[in-house]
């Protein structure tokens, strides 16, 4: 890359949800914004990710256009040369790179990641997929590739970067100067900042997040659905029997994310929120607010939604993968050399 790189992704296998974003999709769009001209963003629908676990297969390709269609629809600047935004699977060396460092990663290495234990506990070891075990590799790959400086990254995921250092130090100290190490975690929350901001929560649950998991579909609002049936859901949503408005996550958690949803669709601070409503002893006045907000940022967002053409999607993808892959395919010709695949 001619300027150091920050590569970030979302796994395409998402029916995305306002929670998905606000909590990821915008701040990766701000990132970007703020980093682009100092930095050159990559931007990744991490399609191969998306079926480590299983999924429905007959839905992955409209997901992962749909996907993209939101990242420029929420206003990602595309016209900025230093933003590439591109498929996974559209560079092959991605699987490539994959494969040789697996051929230099233990499997009780990977075993002992807390991401893969955890999901294969719940999926059963019998069923789980090598693509799980494989998941570190591939998110190696992905990084290693582009000599990736910083890589956003939450705590379920900062085991992954660390051995993205460990397996690229690992090449370094065996075939010489193969890989640029990704700064260490403390310097990547330093960098992006450590606080996430504000989780919503499920609105029929509101002791969990929100989550596409949740089988009613009445706790969830995904970007499309239909304005004024998201606004009936907000009206719907669990609060308590206290009869106050606090903000307070564990003894009003259904208030509390209701001020917090408030706080991100109009934009205002969330202590603006909560000063304009503590205190006050009917819940319906807040509800319609949210319900009247929500119902507001859908109508906007599906618009601009709307207004995504195939030609401008297909043009910034094409674009950034001619760019990415020259990229890709150097620094996997260096590695292949150096193990001996070339010559």
């Amino acid at each position: 890359m001619s300027k150091p790189a920050i590569l970030t992704g979302l796994r395409a296998n998402n029916d995305l949800h306002i929670g998905n974003y606000f909590g990821a999709l915008l701040p990766l769009i701000d990132m970007a914004k703020k980093q682009a001209g100092t930095y050159q963003i990559l931007l990744m629908m991490a399609d191969l990710h998306s079926f480590s676990t299983p999924i429905d297969h007959t839905k992955l390709h409209d997901q992962i256009q749909d996907n993209l269609r939101t990242y420029i629809a929420a206003g990602l600047p595309i016209e900025q040369e230093d933003i590439f935004l591109f498929r996974e699977s559209y560079i092959p060396a991605h699987s490539e790179l994959m494969h040789i460092l697996d051929c230099f990663t233990g499997v009780g290495e990977m075993g002992r990641m807390t991401q893969y234990k955890d999901k294969s506990a719940k999926i059963g070891t019998d069923r789980v997929s090598m693509a799980l075990l494989n998941y570190p590799p591939l998110m190696a790959a992905d990084i290693l590739l582009y000599d990736t400086t910083y890589v956003p990254v939450g705590d379920d995921q900062t085991q992954h970067l660390e051995f993205t250092r460990d397996i690229a130090q690992r090449m370094n100290n065996k075939f010489g100067e193969l890989f640029t190490l990704p700064k260490p975690a403390p310097e990547q929350h330093v960098f992006f900042g450590k606080d996430q901001g504000l989780r919503i929560r499920d609105l029929q649950d509101p002791q969990k997040k929100m989550s596409k998991s949740d089988e009613s579909g009445k706790g969830i609002i995904f970007m499309h659905d239909e304005p004024q049936k998201a606004a009936q859901k907000i009206m719907s949503a669990t609060t308590d029997s206290i009869g106050m408005i606090h903000y307070d996550l564990e003894k009003q958690p259904g208030i509390s994310n209701l001020l917090q949803i408030l706080s991100l669709l109009s934009g205002q601070g969330l202590q603006a929120v909560i000063k304009q409503y503590e205190g006050q002893t009917q819940y319906g006045p807040l509800k319609s607010a949210v319900a009247a907000a929500l119902e507001q940022f859908l109508t906007t967002f599906q618009k601009a939604y709307d207004e995504v053409t195939d030609k401008t999607l297909t043009d910034k993808l094409k674009k950034s993968e001619e760019t990415l892959n020259s990229i890709a395919n150097k620094k996997l010709a260096l590695v292949q050399k150096a193990v001996g695949l070339r010559g």
